[in-house]
C-alpha cells in the first residue's frame, strides 16, 4: 500500500468509527466489537503511516514498512 492508500483506508474507517459513535440509544454488542475493531485497525493504519514517512524521510525505501500486529501497536499506549 502506499500513502494515498493507506490514507484512503483511514478516511474509511474514520467514517464508519464516527457513525457508530453517533448512534443514539447505545450500540448491540456487535457494534461495540467492530467500535473496538476499527480502533485497533485505525491504531495500525497511523502505525504504518508513521513508518513509511519515517523511511522516506531517512532515505530508506517506505515499501520496506510493515503492518505491525494489534498487540504491538496497541502496547503503544501503556
Amino acid at each position: 500500500m502506499d500513502n494515498e492508500e493507506i490514507l484512503d483506508d483511514i478516511g474509511a474507517l474514520v467514517e464508519e468509527e464516527r457513525a457508530l459513535r453517533q448512534r443514539t440509544g447505545g450500540l448491540l454488542p456487535e457494534e461495540r466489537a467492530r467500535l473496538a475493531e476499527l480502533e485497533v485497525r485505525l491504531d495500525q493504519c497511523w502505525d504504518l503511516l508513521r513508518q513509511r514517512r519515517a523511511k522516506s524521510e531517512f532515505g530508506e525505501d517506505p515499501d520496506t514498512a510493515t503492518l505491525r500486529p494489534a498487540s504491538e501497536v496497541e502496547s503503544y499506549r501503556n
